[in-house]
């Protein structure tokens, strides 16, 4: 069997959200796509092809190669497939093409380790269309949120006991982990999708949670919390207000009351007390978005649209997010008006403006923060980290 390659193309633009992982490791379901894609093709990626700055991160997660040549026969993927469906069926020396984009190559040796450098296909690739979906931008995620969700939630293995002493109400499976911890007044509706609680979740009390839905493993639910249709809550995250046909993509706090909806949220992300999204304009109007500083506003083809929020984001108590806010990785808003639309990596922003977050300052908090749930932060995390900040100076 040839190997598996995945790889970034770098063809898409997601703003925050892989400014700390390639694009195949964001959750964009209940899983990352690159789950959804291994899940769909029956078997484990064999080595990633990704930009050269998060080469090192994703390397410290996998045992796999990373950029590297391999010497062997593979089929290469593309990591903003969405995983859903299948693949054509390649002839060696065969490429898929969505557009003038590769899907999905079959290629020798020589062919695959040529890919590897320049992500490129080489010449004498015989091209199909194919007629899948690829990400390209964040509300793309949002957009196909619903169907992927529904799809990820089917293929649920998760034992389904009695969820007493919850109300359900609907016709759609729940799965419940028997480690999860149900307290009394929880209403699970599933009038619309099934909901899925994994192991050593807490729900707290009178908490109302409606499919499809998904809870990731030792994440807490807060008391009185409402967790609307389309919501993915990733590991270890504490979440609390009201949240709706929104990601997060794990080990991230909102805790307190506050809106987040059509939103996409970051891994170590502690959004203050009272912070707020709009996802709708007053005037019903489709949502424009600049995703980093230096990039062009987007039309996004949506109505709704919240917030993207990068990994390591603070908010103070009462923050305002306008919609289609982008905050970059690492950035600190203590204001007492609505935060930027638009806000690079690591800045700082006060009533007196905006500036750089000192690095050391703000590793320090990292470190502290993660030090909360039992876990380090990775040199090469760091790393990247750092580069950010020397890039935002």
């Amino acid at each position: 069997m040839s190997d598996l390659l995945i790889f970034d193309d770098s063809q898409g633009s997601f703003g925050p959200l892989t400014q700390m992982r390639a694009v195949m490791s964001v959750r964009t379901g209940a899983v990352t796509t690159l789950e959804r894609i291994e899940r769909t093709l029956g078997r484990f990626a064999s080595g990633f092809i990704v930009p050269d700055e998060l080469a090192a991160p994703l390397a410290s997660r996998v045992s796999v190669c990373v950029n590297e040549p391999r010497g062997r026969e593979a089929l290469c993927v593309n990591g903003r497939w969405w995983g859903i469906g299948e693949l054509p069926d390649l002839a060696l020396g065969e490429a898929a093409m969505v557009g003038d984009t590769v899907l999905a190559a079959r290629l020798n040796a020589e062919a695959a380790d040529a890919f590897v450098a320049t992500c490129t296909l080489p010449s004498g690739i015989v091209s199909r269309e194919a007629d899948e979906v690829l990400y390209q931008r964040p509300w793309d995620i949002l957009e196909h949120l619903p169907e992927v969700l529904a799809t990820d939630l089917a293929c649920a293995s998760l034992p389904s006991p009695p969820p007493e002493p919850a109300v359900v109400v609907g016709e759609h499976p729940v799965h419940i982990d028997e480690s999860a911890a149900i307290f009394p007044g929880v209403v699970l509706d599933t009038s619309a999708g099934r909901i899925v609680v994994e192991s050593g979740v807490t729900v707290r009390p009178n908490v109302s949670l409606t499919g499809p839905c998904w809870v990731g493993r030792d994440s807490t639910i807060a008391d009185s919390a409402v967790i609307r249709a389309n919501t993915v809550i990733g590991p270890g995250c504490k979440v609390g207000g009201e949240v709706g046909a929104s990601i997060f993509q794990g080990w991230s706090n909102k805790a307190h009351d506050g809106y987040l909806g059509d939103s996409i949220v970051g891994q170590w992300v502690n959004l203050g007390a009272g912070t707020t999204t709009s996802n709708l304009l007053n005037t019903y109007g489709e949502i424009s978005v600049r995703l980093t500083p230096n990039s062009q506003r987007e039309r996004t083809g949506r109505n709704y649209c919240g917030a993207f929020i990068g990994d390591h984001v603070k908010t103070a108590i009462g923050t305002q997010m306008m919609t289609g806010t982008s905050i970059g990785t690492g950035s600190m808003i203590a204001c007492s008006s609505h935060a930027p639309s638009t806000l690079g990596p690591l800045r700082w922003v006060t009533d007196a403006g905006e500036k750089l977050y000192r690095i050391e300052r703000f590793l320090e908090t990292a470190r502290a923060m993660m030090a909360r749930r039992n876990r380090e932060l990775e040199p090469a995390d760091e790393t990247r980290l750092r580069s950010l900040a020397e890039s935002a100076s």
